[in-house]
């Protein structure tokens, strides 16, 4: 009866194949990340050599076969080690990544409604008080004087280094 107790034990302990499947196919996918990283991003992450050479090997194949046995191989690579801070360390640079994508689309939402609206302006100096709104108002004036003469944007984009200026310091006093 006891033999039987710890045996039911052990079993329950052990992953299923569905689950070691599922780290495996995880481990995997990490290692297609991995291979789409600049050579800067991979020394970061601190890989062990031969995991490194597999990711750059794998960068040249073109064959569709080929590149995927060897992604197969960066997997298992992957399984001898400790893939968690690897995994926090993609996730801090995707979020990163779409901190800024979400910063570059609020700065071009104002850029847009400051040349559309004149009350956006004072909507926005409501909002970020530590703006310069005289110089955002001086290039938003250029930028629609540009336009209208169909010269360069150079205040155009003037304005939107301004206002991204402006966001980002905010961001930042938020932290």
């Amino acid at each position: 009866m006891q033999n039987d107790s710890n045996e039911a034990q052990e079993y329950d302990s052990k992953p299923s194949k569905t689950q070691r499947k599922k780290t495996m196919h995880d481990l995997q996918k990490m290692g297609e990340q991995l291979v789409e990283l600049n050579d800067k991003a991979l020394e970061e992450l601190e890989l062990p050599e031969m995991l490194i050479d597999a990711i750059r090997e794998t960068r040249l194949i073109t064959k569709y076969g080929a590149r995927k046995r060897q992604m197969q191989f960066i997997g298992k690579l992957m399984r001898q080690i400790d893939s968690v801070p690897i995994q926090e360390k993609l996730e801090t640079w995707q979020q990163r990544s779409l901190n800024q994508n979400v910063l570059l689309h609020q700065t071009e939402r104002w850029r847009e409604r400051i040349l559309a609206d004149t009350d956006a302006l004072t909507e926005f100096a409501r909002t970020y008080p530590i703006a310069d709104i005289q110089h955002i108002r001086v290039l938003a004036r250029n930028t629609l004087k540009e336009r209208n003469a169909d010269k360069p944007s150079k205040s155009y984009r003037m304005l939107f280094q301004a206002l991204q200026k402006v966001l980002l310091e905010q961001t930042n006093d938020g932290d």
